[in-house]
């Protein structure tokens, strides 16, 4: 397995053409399927999840957003923000950033460690829109174009250029914002089918989305984000929207197997991650949450609860070995089982739950 590493003003790797976004996405569509991409999720989309939906059938994967200033300015945010390796491909940063200046700067240092850019045009987060990124750049369509025209004019195929959006309530405003950005030289867009207030209970509006397609008109591909949790959800939603690939959040969380047809999270996907959190590194809690999201539709909601007790990582190891057969990378039969075996007290303690 590759080794992690953190981004350096000294290391760059040139990035294999066949893991280009574009490239994938077209691959897809020979293959008579929506491109299948992870889409980006804050403190959730770092390394170790990212090789996680990789290997279960996702074709692009988003980091969780970066804000391009505290990047460029402080090494430190550069070093906990982002890691990487060889195998983390086709992997698309995205970034917060609300200027040229910044995102020129941001693209020259990450350009090399990634196989595309997605300016954040989406996230309703009100800390983010009073900043003047995410969602607020929804009402900055200029601003947008030019950010994109900017890194497409220094570095043209270098690098892949995504804007993820949102809807406009009068999608009139939608239209006339691809069309600027499209201008400006965009390589795709993502489109979430909410507005900036619509909650995330309501269902996404794919009529939106289909009609953003329609006035693209295959000048650039479109992807659609919003309510894809499961493989069914996310064919149903790229043939009622006619789009080139589909983007998952909340489903692959829960369930990082959707992508290759799993209705639930699959035991060895937990084996999977296991291995990968405790090789590469990640924060408890972060970890923990992982575990929550995955074990919800599997186990026994009394156990989840008992897992989201423990306080440290091995606490929680020893929760995993005490309550199943938690096999390791090197042993027969690793991260291959799609249902949890449990240790024999535990299984009579779950059935009279």
């Amino acid at each position: 397995m590759p080794t992690q590493d953190h981004i350096s003003d000294t290391m760059e790797r040139v990035r294999d053409p066949e893991y280009n976004p574009l490239y994938l996405i077209k691959s897809a569509k020979a293959n008579n399927r929506p491109a299948y991409i992870a889409g980006p999720m804050v403190r959730y989309s770092k390394l170790p999840f990212r090789e996680l939906v990789r290997f279960y059938k996702a074709d692009i994967i988003y980091t969780p957003m970066i804000l391009a200033r505290e990047f460029v300015r402080n090494d430190i945010a550069r070093y906990s923000d982002f890691t990487t390796n060889s195998a983390d491909k086709s992997v698309i940063v995205q970034v917060g950033v609300n200027n040229v200046d910044d995102l020129l700067k941001f693209t020259e240092m990450i350009k090399g460690h990634v196989d595309g850019i997605g300016i954040n045009c989406g996230c309703p987060i009100k800390e983010q829109v009073r900043e003047g990124i995410g969602a607020a750049l929804m009402s900055e369509p200029n601003l947008v174009a030019d950010m994109v025209k900017a890194v497409k004019d220094k570095y043209g195929n270098e690098i892949c250029i995504d804007t993820k959006i949102r809807i406009h309530p009068n999608i009139n405003e939608t239209k006339e914002f691809v069309d600027k950005v499209i201008r400006a030289g965009v390589d795709f867009i993502t489109v979430h089918g909410r507005t900036k207030t619509t909650r995330s209970s309501i269902p996404v509006n794919l009529d939106a989305i289909k009609t953003i397609r329609e006035h693209v008109d295959g000048r650039v591909p479109v992807i659609a984000n919003g309510d894809g949790f499961s493989l069914e959800d996310c064919h149903r939603i790229a043939e009622y929207t006619g789009v080139d690939g589909v983007m998952s959040a909340r489903g692959v969380l829960r369930n990082p197997a959707l992508f290759a047809g799993f209705s639930k999270t699959p035991w060895s996907a937990i084996e999977m991650f296991m291995h990968l959190t405790t090789s590469y590194g990640l924060p408890f809690r972060v970890a923990q949450h992982h575990f929550s999201e995955m074990l919800d539709e599997i186990i026994p909601r009394e156990y989840v609860k008992e897992m989201n007790e423990t306080t440290c990582m091995i606490d929680l190891i020893d929760w995993f070995d005490r309550c199943f057969v938690l096999k390791r990378k090197g042993e027969v039969g690793f991260a291959t089982a799609t249902e949890p075996t449990w240790h024999l007290d535990k299984k009579l303690e779950k059935l009279t739950l």
